[in-house]
């Protein structure tokens, strides 16, 4: 079974990082940290790591000190569970799930996962079953369904749902086997562009330029990241998209954030006049949605020649399943993990992994591909389009291997996090208690510098270059 430091090793050359960089990071703490047959913690170890020393190369590449990264597993595992820590003005966080969401037997015996946290999920899956929003209806309307059926008709009507399968199962679909052609994170030069230089500033990412658009965990993580080292990070939302609040305020550490209606022309223009000054745009959108109103990859490198594209997607940019919608409790659900988690634990329904891990890890990776893909564009030009997947991840973390009793450790404790890993700021909510950063780079400490606020709390425009 690989190290963490071989883990880490792949990830880092995989995107073309000098391995003689690896030589300055330390990654502390052992496996398992929290009940899972997975290496869950060392994906999120490993992923924090490829992230935070990206971020000292490239305070290194703009003639700053070399310095040392160090990552401790337990607090990385605390990180990648961060919203479940959170507290504003010492409350914790409201349930997670909507009423209806979670898992159900369908009429052929199979199990089903609804996601159903935003309304116009939760409207599509009654509408294909005929029911009302309460789970015994829900219930009782999918024993006339045969799992796959529904899954298909729920995809086909707006729904986010999965089919549990087992690895096997996955494996053998056409989609698996588009994703076992791609790297973990593809870095592909799009477009001609001269090199930027870098900006001024003290920290590894002052005065980079990131557009932020995305929602819920893995793309607003990426963000959050890229702030941590400094960024000037501008989450685009619009007024009338569903959110999910504690999330915001969790992944909103750092940020600027502003409303753009993006189905107006006077909104496109809007984030033209944005992309013009950008490094990053950073999307989470569903494949398509934003090249439709005029944001692909290519129309950003032309507004921009020089620009790091990032996409994240649910099962890859590639295959029969690319255009489809989905979140990491899905992901989990339909790749294997959820039967694998159950058959390790004795039982016959769905288990899930100890932690959104897809979404987390992910988030990272797509922080680290920008950075890597940045790096590149000051050396050698072009534009750069960087692509991640929740899926893709997952086949990753699968790939790592499995823990022998990993099930049996007792879990992380809210206690044990804040006592050890917990970090106390003002904000527009309230005194946040939230988790800091686990990356502790030597001599450009990771901060955020912006409080969190509610959405479209800033004005669409970049704050002036230090």
């Amino acid at each position: 079974m690989q190290s963490p430091a071989d883990i880490l090793k792949g990830i880092w050359t995989s995107a073309g990082g000098d391995a003689a960089a690896l030589d300055r990071v330390r990654l502390t703490g052992t496996e398992p940290q929290i009940p899972s047959s997975f290496r869950v913690a060392v994906a999120g170890q490993t992923t924090i790591a490829a992230a935070g020393l990206a971020a000292a190369e490239i305070r290194r590449l703009r003639g700053g000190e070399t310095q040392d990264v160090s990552v401790d597993m337990r607090h990385a595992v605390a990180e990648c569970r961060s919203e479940r820590y959170l507290r504003v003005d010492d409350k914790p966080p409201p349930p997670a799930w909507d009423a209806i969401a979670g898992v159900y037997r369908t009429g052929d015996g199979r199990f089903v996962r609804c996601h159903t946290n935003f309304p116009h999920h939760r409207d599509a899956v009654c509408e294909v079953l005929g029911c009302e929003a309460e789970r015994e209806k829900v219930q009782a309307a999918l024993m006339q369904w045969r799992g796959e059926d529904f899954e298909t008709a729920a995809y086909a009507a707006g729904g986010v749902v999965a089919l549990m399968r087992s690895y096997d199962e996955w494996s053998a679909l056409p989609q698996a086997r588009a994703l076992a052609q791609l790297p973990l994170v593809s870095i592909e030069r799009i477009g001609e562009a001269p090199p930027k230089p870098w900006p001024t500033g003290d920290r590894p990412l002052s005065g980079l330029r990131v557009l932020d658009l995305s929602r819920v965990i893995a793309g607003p993580v990426a963000g959050r990241t890229l702030a941590a080292h400094g960024a000037d990070v501008l989450l685009v939302s619009g007024p009338e998209l569903p959110a999910i609040p504690w999330l915001n305020i969790d992944t909103g550490r750092g940020k600027l954030t502003t409303f753009i209606e993006l189905k107006s022309e006077a909104g496109r223009k809007q984030l033209r006049e944005l992309l013009k000054d950008a490094d990053i745009f950073s999307q989470g959108y569903r494949p398509r949605a934003l090249a439709a109103l005029g944001f692909a990859p290519e129309d950003a490198a032309q507004i921009n020649p020089g620009i790091v594209y990032v996409t994240l997607s649910a099962y890859g940019h590639a295959g029969p399943w690319a255009e489809r919608r989905g979140f990491d409790s899905l992901v989990q659900t339909t790749t294997g993990f959820n039967h694998a988690e159950g058959q390790a634990s004795g039982i016959d329904t769905p288990k899930e992994l100890p932690a959104q891990i897809l979404d987390h890890a992910t988030g990272y990776l797509m922080a680290f591909g920008a950075m890597m893909a940045r790096a590149r564009q000051a050396r050698e030009g072009g534009s750069w389009h960087v692509r991640v997947s929740l899926a893709q991840t997952g086949r990753w973390l699968w790939n790592l291997g499995r823990l022998d009793g990993g099930l049996n450790t007792p879990d992380l404790t809210g206690e044990a996090v804040h006592a050890a890993f917990i970090e106390s700021m003002p904000s527009a909510f309230g005194t946040l208690k939230a988790v800091r950063h686990s990356a502790v780079l030597s001599k450009t400490p990771a901060q955020w510098s912006r409080p969190a606020m509610p959405l479209g709390s800033h004005p669409a425009q970049w704050p002036a270059r230090s």
